[in-house]
């Protein structure tokens, strides 16, 4: 030992001027640049062995670096627990180490409201960020079916992801609006998992047909209605049929404000009929156009009215109003058309044309009164100012006739003077040709 002791007394010096030399030459701080770039995180031995394992089991390290945990700085273990330090898969996976390992499907709600329920814990990543996620899931058809037993429905997991977790804004997100739907249609769109709860299963395929999607998937809209804006995201739960109105009014007010004074919403509350999908149905909402209005064939009037009955009556009161209104606009803007592509100058009935529009518009929004007479007010200010216009475009054709009248005898008397002029030339020529010819003679 004493020899040993000596020996490391001898070479001690040189090996603590080997160190500094190191630690402050050019080669250690490009060494240390390299091990960050390649290591920009701290050690993970979770990822090192699920990275090479399949199915469910497998993370990588390129998949785990998208989720907004990750970004955060978060770990395997922060969920998982154990170790991510340790080599030893033994070790780092032991009771020791404080592994759980999977978590269990009806545990998931509360492992995640460890952090997400507590402000002042999420005020560092994102003071915006609500924390009552965990109360309104439990109010929710998912959450009272979860505390019941049930581990079929859906917990944060399966909306959120797991391990590549992303910002609602990411449009990668499964809960980005552009693929809420989506989502949603993992479950209620499989007819054998949700054949226990006996609900339908087409809510997906009636919604890809809807206006709404139109708006939100071709025009790229955003704001456009999708699952959760009506039946809400951690308390979801489907509207009854009071609170229905209710929805649709957080976009549509002005219908909505028109229909709960109107003669079909004590009738509709007496019947038990839900107020606005009675006529627009839920998830296949469709364009509305004036066929819905009426006695015709596509009209839904007659899902309640008979032929006779006052409702019967001021359907079709009401759709032939829609129908003159439109037929009058529609002949006012091709006399106008007309008129301009003529070269006439009709800009300012086109411009007052706007106005017969908008009370056509406005009166297919105030349908929903289901009162002929508040109707007829917004119809007759349409079809005024349609009549007024149709008959400017009138006058600029008959201005436009004139003129080509005019033109024409313009261009009648302008060639009569150069037929004139021409035989007048002719005249001279032959009277010189004489004259010439005369001279000739006597020379």
């Amino acid at each position: 030992m004493v020899i040993l002791h000596n020996k490391l007394r001898a070479v001690l010096p040189a090996v603590m001027l080997l160190l500094v030399v190191c630690m402050t030459s050019p080669c250690r701080a490009q060494t240390q640049a390299s091990a960050l770039q390649a290591h920009p995180q701290a050690k993970n031995s979770c990822l090192d062995c699920h990275s090479i394992l399949p199915d469910e089991l497998g993370v990588t390290e390129e998949k785990f670096s998208h989720d907004i945990h990750s970004q955060k700085g978060l770990t395997c273990v922060s969920c998982h627990g154990g170790d991510a330090n340790d080599d030893d898969a033994g070790q780092a996976m032991s009771r020791k180490a404080g592994f759980k390992g999977k978590i269990a499907h009806k545990d998931v709600p509360q492992l995640c409201a460890s952090c997400h329920s507590n402000p002042a814990y999420m005020r560092q990543y994102n003071p915006s960020l609500r924390t009552d996620q965990l109360d309104q899931y439990k109010t929710s058809v998912h959450g009272k079916r979860l505390a019941a037993g049930d581990t079929k429905v859906a917990v944060c997991v399966d909306c959120h992801s797991v391990h590549d977790l992303r910002p609602p804004s990411d449009p990668q997100s499964k809960v980005h609006p552009l693929n809420v739907a989506t989502t949603c249609s993992r479950c209620h769109a499989d007819a054998n998992y949700m054949s226990s709860y006996k609900i339908p299963t087409n809510q997906f395929a009636g919604y890809s047909k809807s206006v709404h999607h139109n708006a939100m998937v071709a025009r790229g809209d955003l704001s456009a209605p999708t699952c959760t804006t009506c039946h809400g995201n951690h308390a979801a739960s489907p509207p009854g049929v009071a609170n229905v109105a209710n929805v649709c009014s957080t976009c549509h007010v002005f219908q909505a404000q028109l229909f709960s004074s109107s003669p079909h919403q004590e009738a509709f509350t007496a019947a038990g009929l839900p107020g606005c999908v009675t006529c627009h149905s839920n998830h296949e909402i469709v364009q509305p156009s004036d066929e819905l209005i009426g006695t015709g064939e596509k009209a839904v009037c007659t899902q309640c009215h008979t032929d006779g009955d006052p409702g019967f009556t001021a359907a079709a009161q009401m759709k032939q109003q829609l129908t003159q209104l439109a037929a009058s606009i529609k002949s006012a803007d091709e006399i106008l058309g007309r008129a301009e592509r003529s070269g006439m100058e009709v800009s300012q009935p086109r411009l007052e044309l706007t106005q017969a529009h908008d009370a056509l518009m406005k009166s297919r929004v105030t349908i929903h009164s289901f009162k002929p007479a508040l109707l007829e007010a917004d119809i007759k200010l349409g079809m005024a100012t349609a009549a007024k216009d149709y008959e400017a475009g009138k006058k600029a054709m008959e201005e436009r006739n004139f003129r080509r009248v005019g033109l024409g005898f313009s261009l009648v008397a302008i060639l009569l003077m150069l037929v004139g002029l021409q035989m007048y030339i002719r005249h001279i020529e032959r009277n010189d040709r004489r004259k010439e010819a005369v001279a000739g003679i006597h020379q």
